[in-house]
């Protein structure tokens, strides 16, 4: 579970009701059912129509890329590329097909499978993209639901606050209850706007950074598979590989290259 994603949220909440308290404000001046009605189920309204249902049923698959956070260790990758790069040198790479059927990565396992199987270089690099397109496609799928979202919320809210004036300003009636009127009108806004800027928007982002790592990986796992069937050096593989790294990582990555090491994903034959 990704914890930046409601710490974010319950911090930036935490921010503008501790704000209006701060003010002098009361906790309860916040909340009002019909504006919650109006903006929440006028934006999931928009939503609805806006998407197909086949896209609409991805919802769930979207908030579990938001708030799980998937475990990546590109120096492991580095690492069994490596030693597959170096088992095939030494065996050809009719050898690692035993090594990319138990490796638990599937788009590096479909790709030396691939490779083990004889496929031209040019069809592999035009299978991995097509595949890394179609998990781009499908994440930018996810972060418009939510953008959408965000862009029909501030909207809702404004509807939301135009139909209290027009309420206040037909029961003119008690002058004395025409500021709070107006003040529970404007809370449609306040909703709208709050609700797209803490809530959807970042949603959108963290899905469409999280596509962008993923994305990276593949390409990673890509040029390693290529570098591996056109028979580079084991030196060679991990320094092209090592440009995907950054910082201290980098370093890591351009270690000298050795035995693979215990524990690895891949298990090299003998």
């Amino acid at each position: 579970m990704d914890k930046t994603t409601f710490i974010g949220i319950l911090i930036g909440l935490i921010a503008l009701i501790g704000g209006f308290i701060w003010e002098g404000g009361h906790i309860s001046g916040l909340w009002e059912a019909t504006a919650a009605l109006i903006v929440f189920g006028g934006t999931i309204a928009a939503v609805v129509i806006s998407f197909p249902m086949s896209r609409l049923r991805s919802l769930p698959q979207a908030l579990r890329m938001a708030f799980r956070e998937q475990p990546r260790d590109l120096n492991r990758l580095v690492d069994d590329l490596v030693a597959m790069s170096l088992q095939a040198r030494r065996e050809g790479v009719l050898a690692l097909e035993a090594s990319a059927q138990k490796h638990s990565h599937p788009f590096l396992r479909d790709g030396m499978m691939m490779v083990v199987d004889g496929t031209e270089p040019e069809v592999i690099q035009q299978m991995l993209d097509m595949e890394m397109d179609s998990v781009e496609q499908k994440h930018d799928g996810y972060a418009k639901i939510f953008e959408a979202a965000g862009g029909y919320a501030p909207t809702m809210g404004i509807i939301g606050t135009v139909m209290g004036l027009i309420h206040v300003l037909g029961n003119l009636s008690d002058p004395s209850m025409l500021g709070p009127s107006i003040a529970v009108a404007f809370t449609a806004t306040l909703y709208g706007v709050v609700s797209a800027n803490v809530i959807y928007l970042p949603i959108a982002t963290k899905i469409k950074t999280r596509s962008a790592l993923q994305i990276r990986e593949m390409e990673l796992i890509q040029l390693g598979i290529l570098a591996i069937q056109a028979a580079d050096n084991p030196k060679i593989v991990r320094r092209k590989l090592s440009t995907f790294m950054q910082g201290e990582d980098a370093y890591e990555a351009l270690r000298e290259v050795s035995e693979p090491k215990r524990g690895m994903n891949v298990e090299i034959q003998k």
